[in-house]
């Protein structure tokens, strides 16, 4: 099992550059400051170290772009955040306005382990209850099927890539379909659209105005499917 040992401070810094730049686009000083409320001269010292740990490419006056290792650990805590909101909110009841700030304090304790137990718990979700999108999980795995039969988290193997939803996407991008999530009712409506694991994905948004091709097929999908359709890119 792996043991995260990165401070609070920059799990903070990790999740709002992930939010903000998720496909790896350049993250202002000013918006990071404005998220975190913090003063612009501390940002810009926190970035410099961020860079010097490998997180993140920082420039000067412009801003920063996650590196693959950033934008794992961002992702991380972002999954870490969504999945805890569901449970506080659907299962445990926790009034909403104290949701935020709960899910802030846990996720920083919440081990990996504990995190797919959620996840299968919770049934898989693509979505918290104020809608936001819950990323990949960071497990080698195809399929949610696939995370369900493995019992043994110790035989349990970390992707070397992040990925991303098609939801997720903000630029045109080209990619392979590598994970696909849900139950197998899910995974049968995915599959009987003609996408499978290693489909070649052609996202392309021009103005606006969206197109997604499936090794040289456009097909239009509704959120249930984008949500639950990740890409290596």
């Amino acid at each position: 099992m792996v043991k995260n040992n990165i401070s609070e401070n920059i799990e903070e810094y990790l999740e709002v550059l992930y939010r903000q730049g998720r496909n790896k686009n350049q993250v202002s000083n000013k918006i990071i400051s404005e998220e975190l409320g913090i003063a612009p001269g501390s940002v810009t010292q926190m970035l410099k170290k961020l860079e010097n740990l490998g997180y993140i490419n920082y420039e000067s006056y412009k801003g920063a772009t996650l590196t693959d290792n950033g934008m794992k650990i961002g992702q991380l805590i972002i999954r870490k955040h969504t999945i805890l909101e569901l449970l506080l909110t659907d299962i445990l009841k926790i009034k909403q306005e104290n949701v935020h700030e709960q899910a802030c304090d846990m996720e920083h304790a919440l081990s990996d382990e504990a995190l797919k137990s959620l996840c299968l718990m919770l049934h898989q979700p693509d979505s918290n209850s104020a809608s936001k999108l819950i990323p990949a999980c960071n497990l080698k795995f195809k399929n949610c099927l696939e995370c369900s039969k493995e019992i043994d988290f110790d035989n349990v193997n970390y992707r070397k890539k992040s990925l991303l939803a098609i939801s997720e996407l903000i630029n045109s991008v080209n990619g392979v379909v590598a994970f696909i999530r849900g139950n197998e009712e899910i995974y049968a409506e995915i599959n009987s659209l003609g996408i499978r694991i290693g489909s070649k994905i052609e996202f392309r948004d021009v103005d606006g105005n969206i197109t997604t091709k499936f090794d040289g097929r456009e097909i239009k999908l509704s959120s249930k499917f984008t949500n639950n359709i990740f890409i290596e890119i």
